[in-house]
């Protein structure tokens, strides 16, 4: 039997189901090399495989065809540069969540003292240390299993985040210049968590219209933010009026929302009022 070659073996996985970019992400966990490494493929694809190498990737093409996501088979995920490990305790960042960052670090006066609620992998707090190495960046999360994710990442990257263990503002007595969260906002009988099946659930389904930790986290901020500090919320792609809605009825100023890269309205924040402003 031949030895097949790195092009033939990612024809094979594609042509189980998988699209190229998965199986060549998958290809390379297997050989060993990083994700980056796309290029280095296509300069060797007329290397043999060795068997090992191919009975890792097989294993592998396998999970993902069950669903189960690239980052959690390969480990890592990158997110606005970092590269993150993640597993099942915790969400795979996403891109959309960029928008959330990229705003934050647009405000000016940057803000000095951030927090991250509902932390996960620690992906947002640590895109924002990384960006403002002097601003102070705290971050939450219910999940004591995700705070062992983001503490190990932060420790890895060098990162001074202060992790603490809560449900959303409980406990959190400090004011802040910026608070920042992706919480769950999936309605808990959306058809579309079946697709999610291998995520902590926890982590994505919020009631029967998917705003309540949305509505939990509006109303906690308004004592936990300094005057003229802002909260910027990530939300699905069709509730950015009922955010705003919430955002203005809470008392909050400049409420507006953001689009993300495919044109959606995916945060929306406004600004505590400034006293005699």
């Amino acid at each position: 039997m031949s030895v097949p070659t790195i092009a033939q073996a990612l024809l094979q996985a594609q042509s189980r189901g998988l699209d190229r970019l998965d199986a060549q992400l998958l290809l390379l966990h297997a050989l060993g090399r990083p994700a980056q490494d796309r290029a280095w493929l296509l300069a060797h694809d007329t290397d043999a495989l060795p068997a090992a190498t191919q009975a890792a990737l097989d294993a592998a093409v396998q999970r993902r065809l069950g669903g189960e996501p690239v980052a959690y088979i390969t480990g890592h995920k990158e997110f606005f540069g970092l590269d993150l490990q993640v597993d099942a305790r915790v969400l795979v960042p996403r891109p959309d969540t960029e928008t959330l960052v990229e705003w934050a670090l647009s405000l000016r006066p940057h803000p000095q003292q951030i927090l991250d609620l509902g932390t996960g992998s620690g992906a947002i707090a640590l895109a924002l240390k990384h960006a403002r190495p002097d601003a102070q960046v705290s971050a939450v999360d219910a999940s004591a299993a995700a705070l062992i994710v983001a503490r190990a990442n932060a420790q890895r990257l060098q990162f001074d985040v202060a992790f603490t263990r809560g449900s959303w503002l409980e406990g959190i007595h400090q004011r802040f210049d910026l608070i920042v969260s992706n919480p769950p906002y999936i309605a808990a009988l959306d058809r579309h968590l079946k697709d999610l099946q291998h995520e902590p659930l926890q982590a994505l389904a919020s009631g029967a219209d998917g705003l309540d930790d949305l509505r939990e986290i509006i109303t906690q901020a308004r004592t936990r933010l300094q005057p003229g500090g802002w909260l910027l919320l990530e939300h699905g792609w069709d509730q950015a009026q009922a955010v705003r809605d919430l955002l203005v009825q809470a008392g909050f100023e400049d409420v507006q929302s953001r689009r993300d890269l495919g044109g959606i309205e995916r945060c929306s924040g406004g600004r505590w009022a400034v006293p005699g402003v």
